[in-house]
């Protein structure tokens, strides 16, 4: 199967202006098992309650009952079980929990959209495509900073973009290349398929399946017409000097050689935004000096360089050692506070469970921590982090029993009280 979507890749990236009539053919009892395979194996159960091993048990035959049911056209997209997830300050992110059965579904069809989309998609993105990640979306964010004519950066924040993308236009878009009607029939239903929470069902009129395995290869369409196309296709004609966009789903930074482009940049988004029934939230949304020169440009006015936030760091206008322009990156307040909020909920939740068990999940946690935050200049942020997580791991343990031992000098001599600290420079290029 791998072998049949490169040749649709290959004839995707060989004819750009082609519509695939044929697709669902695809759809087989083999590329549905390949896609199984990829799936995330520990996800919650969706609104029929089904769990992902009592799938797997009849995997076959489920299959087989699939198949004949898309080739028929009596595959019924399942309603979604709608949670709202924690994301900080005590506001909430909207998931869509859909059936195995269903999701199983969604990522076979988005296997064969990503496989042509891939092909018209642009270096400027990085979030949900093969291959590529959010390390190389700071990577290529940096070398515009350190490399490139960057005098300003402009940062957009895309208000609830899951939920507000059109469809009428989203269907206009994937209509660009796919024209098979089961593949567009499917897709169709995925965008209109009923909500169910706390016991209500609705149907949403905009937005994706968040949650779901269509819904990102969806986000990336969407925003890959909406502004990536825009952006350097339109916009950097128009303009005199240097820009560069780094994009990460509704993640997006935009740096300028020139103030003027970048102010032309903020008012010529917002009407592009509006025209595809996406807003800019505002409040996140704004333009800084930044760059090599700004920190001397901004101390004549007797200013200090502000910072800007992209996928959890926060850059910062620095210096090397020789006195020269550096790019600082350091994990942000908001990441920080988010992990530390949740080794605190596993704590509460887990405070009567052996020390062994917690010392092996903090760990875990640490290490996944550090893993994706061990660049350069981070070493203080995460030893800063290491200590605050045994801080909460000491108050844990003095809730456990009045009785218990918790002075700092007893805990230090216990084996099983160490936990890891970080190594930065985990990935030197980034």
């Amino acid at each position: 199967m791998s072998t049949t979507l490169t040749k649709i890749a290959l004839k995707a990236k060989a004819e750009p202006k082609i519509r695939f009539t044929s697709l669902a053919h695809l759809l087989t009892p083999g590329y549905l098992k390949e896609s199984w395979g990829k799936m995330n194996k520990g996800a919650a159960s969706g609104i029929d309650g089904e769990t992902i091993k009592q799938f797997g048990n009849n995997l076959e035959s489920r299959i087989e009952d699939i198949v004949a049911r898309l080739k028929t056209g009596n595959y019924k997209v399942p309603h979604i079980r709608r949670v709202e997830i924690p994301k900080g300050n005590g506001k909430t992110r909207p998931l869509g929990i859909t059936t195995v059965e269903d999701r199983l579904v969604q990522r076979a069809v988005a296997g064969i959209l990503s496989a042509i989309f891939e092909q018209d998609f642009l270096e400027v993105s990085y979030g949900y495509r093969a291959g590529r990640g959010p390390h190389d979306g700071l990577r290529a964010l940096r070398n515009q900073i350190m490399a490139g004519k960057v005098g300003y950066v402009y940062e957009v924040d895309i208000r609830e973009y899951f939920t507000t993308i059109n469809h009428e236009w989203i269907r206009k878009m994937v209509r660009e290349r796919i024209a098979d009607k089961t593949i567009l029939r499917l897709i169709d239903r995925w965008l209109k398929g009923g909500v169910m929470q706390g016991g209500e069902l609705r149907y949403p009129e905009s937005g994706t399946p968040q949650g779901g395995p269509i819904s990102c290869v969806l986000a990336n369409v969407y925003l890959h017409y909406v502004i990536d196309l825009w952006f350097e296709k339109v916009f950097k004609k128009s303009i005199e000097g240097a820009a560069y966009m780094t994009r990460f789903v509704d993640d997006l930074v935009c740096c300028f050689q020139n103030k003027k482009d970048a102010e032309k940049f903020a008012q010529e988004l917002k009407t592009r935004m509006k025209k595809f029934n996406l807003e800019i939230a505002e409040e996140k949304t704004g333009m800084i000096e930044f760059g090599r020169f700004a920190r001397e440009n901004l101390a004549r006015r007797k200013r200090k360089p502000e910072t800007f936030t992209f996928l959890g760091f926060e850059h910062v206008c620095g210096k090397d050692k020789q006195g020269r322009f550096a790019l600082i990156r350091i994990p942000s307040k908001k990441s920080c506070r988010k992990f530390l909020e949740g080794t605190k909920l596993w704590l509460e939740k887990h405070i009567h469970s052996r020390r062994t068990v917690q010392k092996i999940e903090l760990t875990r946690k640490l290490e996944g921590f550090y893993q994706y935050f061990g660049l350069t200049h981070c070493k203080g942020k995460l030893d800063w982090i290491h200590c605050e997580v045994k801080r909460q791991w000491r108050k844990a343990i003095k809730r456990q029993s009045q009785r218990q031992c918790v002075f700092w000098s007893y805990l230090a001599s216990k084996s099983w009280f160490s936990l890891p600290y970080a190594k930065t420079g985990l990935h030197p290029t980034v």
